[in-house]
C-alpha cells in the first residue's frame, strides 16, 4: 500500500523570489461579500515564505456550498487541506502540479511471502500519488532498480500496465524468480 506522510508540496513559481515550491499551510481564507462566497487555500513560499493563494471556490452564491463544507473550511481541516489539493479541478484552476517527494512511503505489510518462486503482488494507492512503478517494486521486493529492470526485459516480471512511466493507479504483478 502506498499512503502519503505528509501533504505534499505545491509546484508553482513564486512572484517575489522566483522558487517553484509552497508548503499548503492548512488555513483557508473564506471571503463573503453579499451573497457570494470566495474561498482560497493559503500556500507559503518554501524559499521567502511569500503567501499564495490557490482558488477553492470563486464567487458562489453561499447557499449553493454544504454547510459541512463551509464548517471545515472555517475550521481549517487538515483532511479538507488534503484533499483540495488532490483535486484535479482545483489543479487546473491553479495551474499548479504536486511535488511527491519524500511525502509517501511503501507499507508492505512484511516480507515473508519473498521467498516463493512465482509471486502476484496487487498494489494499492491510498492517494492519488505518481510514483514509478519500477521504484516501487525495487523498494518492496528490496531489489536494486537495475535488478528489476532485468528482470522486466527477461520477461520474469510482467504487469498488464505499463511499468515505464508514473502511475497513481492501483495495479498488480507478476514475479517469477
Amino acid at each position: 500500500m502506498v499512503v502519503p506522510t505528509c501533504l505534499p508540496l505545491v509546484r508553482r513559481r513564486c512572484h517575489t523570489c522566483a522558487s517553484e515550491r509552497f508548503r499548503a499551510s492548512g488555513k483557508f481564507r473564506v471571503n463573503a461579500n453579499h451573497k457570494l462566497i470566495d474561498v482560497w487555500l493559503l500556500a507559503l513560499c518554501t524559499a521567502c515564505g511569500e503567501t499564495a493563494k490557490l482558488t477553492v471556490l470563486e464567487r458562489m452564491t453561499v447557499r449553493s456550498v454544504r454547510p459541512e463544507l463551509l464548517d471545515r473550511l472555517h475550521d481549517n481541516d487538515p483532511g479538507l487541506t488534503a484533499e483540495l489539493l488532490q483535486d484535479p479541478v482545483v489543479q487546473r484552476r491553479n495551474r499548479v502540479a504536486l511535488d511527491w517527494d519524500d511525502a509517501w512511503r511503501l507499507d508492505t505489510g512484511g516480507s515473508d511471502h519473498l521467498d516463493r518462486e512465482v509471486i502476484d503482488i496487487s498494489v494499492r494507492f491510498a492517494a492519488r500519488i505518481p510514483v514509478r512503478p519500477v521504484r516501487l517494486i525495487a523498494e518492496g521486493c528490496d531489489l536494486p532498480r537495475a535488478e528489476v529492470d532485468r528482470l522486466i526485459a527477461a520477461g520474469k516480471l510482467v504487469s498488464a500496465v505499463r511499468l515505464s512511466g508514473k502511475l497513481s493507479s492501483d495495479f498488480t504483478f507478476t514475479l517469477k524468480r
